[in-house]
């Protein structure tokens, strides 16, 4: 069930003066949405963002510890490299991956980009995590996005990570997957599907967590895709 945020602070709040509290249930964040079980998705397009650039930020902790060397030096070790990536397909009925394997760094591969990703945090240190960007401009042309981050390297320790992502909207809330309900066993974790539901991209909570790598989210998900062995 779709929650719909698309009202805005009163001309009075805007100016400082405290909202006033629901009648019933816990405060509610208009700056903020995070999903969960049981509010698992929520409309984009209802919340206002109908244009501009939607951020995707990956943030975590790699739990690497510096260790000093036999001379004086140090090194980092024990840590985990955690790639935020996604599967695409278009109305045109093109697919594919957006993510730092095989320098798959943007979708479309030529022209300009729909879904782009910037960069590549290796340590989880980054103060600005990871971030892929999707143009809500054209979102005639996106039928489905799904996004999700595998541990690169490092063992599956996804309780230490702590991971989250958020999305970044031009306007409305930002919305907030917390990569809760760790898997030990399972190196890749499915955050959210972004759905073209009629003209209205909707998010949908995952949070799965895949026993495999990038093909065995295609068969969970039924891309249809060709996978072969990539590298950074």
């Amino acid at each position: 069930m779709a929650i719909d945020y698309s009202k805005r602070p009163s001309k009075g709040q805007q100016q400082g003066q405290q909202p006033t509290p629901p009648a019933q249930g816990g405060p509610v964040s208009l700056s903020k949405v995070t999903l969960t079980k049981s509010a698992p998705s929520v409309s984009l397009t209802k919340g206002g963002a109908t244009g501009g650039q939607l951020r995707v930020n990956l943030q975590w902790t790699s739990g690497a510890q510096e260790k000093r060397g036999l001379f004086g030096g140090s090194r980092k070790s024990g840590g985990i490299d955690l790639d935020l990536a996604c599967l695409w397909e278009f109305t045109d009925g093109s697919k594919g991956v957006v993510q730092a394997l095989g320098n798959a760094f943007q979708a479309p591969y030529q022209g300009a980009p729909i879904i782009r990703l910037d960069g590549d945090d290796r340590s989880g240190s980054a103060v600005g995590g990871e971030n892929m960007y999707i143009d809500l401009s054209r979102v005639r042309e996106i039928r489905r996005i799904l996004v999700f981050a595998f541990i690169y390297e490092g063992v599956p320790n996804w309780a230490s990570a702590d991971g989250v992502v958020t999305l970044y909207p031009v306007a409305g809330p930002e919305i907030e997957v917390r990569l809760d309900e760790p898997d030990s066993g399972s190196p890749t974790c499915v955050i959210a599907m972004l759905e073209n539901q009629g003209g209205d991209l909707v998010v949908r909570r995952e949070v799965n967590y895949i026993r495999g790598g990038q093909a065995d989210v295609d068969r969970a998900y039924g891309w249809g895709m060709e996978w072969a062995r990539g590298r950074k």
